[in-house]
């Protein structure tokens, strides 16, 4: 018998917005990534010295899986299955950058996408299959296959799965968290209607 899973809760962040499943959370004018990041963190009242040393895209993935998890218990092995277009292409730049006086050790630790699943892990102490993607555009169908194969397995009792895109300070973040627990129906056409009209 086929198992059902569903939309636990989601988070959306984008043009200095950030809603979830329930409502906005924060809402800001400020252009400046920089500023917008510290600001969220601010407003969240973390204590999380570690976010100010990361990159771009580790800041928004913790900030995006501190709404979600704050919000829903998880489980150590909350699975996590993200995807973007640009790889770490914002870092990429800003360490060739740095090599033309002195190469930056702490920005080449971030030349890598998947580094944001091991920050997510750590911070939250995750013991979990994770995988990051790199597609041309939201991949709603790859998502939710790959999630209900990890969930019908048995790997993950949970999955925490979305897009997660910075480039030239533009960012798109959207994040779902899957369970078995009755909510939102999951399934492709659902995961496209939340991101899309989250992006209109």
């Amino acid at each position: 018998m086929q198992q059902d899973f569903y939309i636990k809760d989601w988070v959306k962040i984008k043009d200095g917005k950030i809603s979830n499943s329930k409502s906005e959370i924060f809402n800001s004018s400020e252009k400046n990534l920089d500023f917008f990041l510290k600001s969220v963190y601010d407003f969240l009242e973390l204590k999380y010295p570690k976010f100010h040393k990361m990159d771009g895209l580790s800041k928004l993935g913790i900030l995006g899986t501190e709404i979600l998890f704050r919000e829903n218990s998880i489980s150590t092995d909350t699975a996590l299955i993200l995807s973007n277009n640009a790889s770490s292409l914002e870092t990429d730049r800003q360490f060739q950058e740095s090599t033309k006086t002195f190469a930056s050790p702490a920005l080449f630790v971030y030349t890598l996408p998947n580094i944001v699943l091991g920050e997510i892990s750590i911070k939250f102490k995750l013991q979990s299959e994770n995988a990051f993607f790199i597609a041309e555009s939201f991949n709603a169908e790859f998502l939710k296959n790959y999630s209900e194969s990890l969930l019908t397995s048995g790997k993950s009792s949970e999955v925490l799965c979305g897009w997660l895109n910075l480039q030239n300070g533009e960012y798109d973040v959207f994040l779902c968290l899957i369970s078995s627990e009755i909510n939102i129906s999951f399934s492709e056409e659902c995961l496209k209607n939340l991101y899309f009209a989250e992006n209109d």
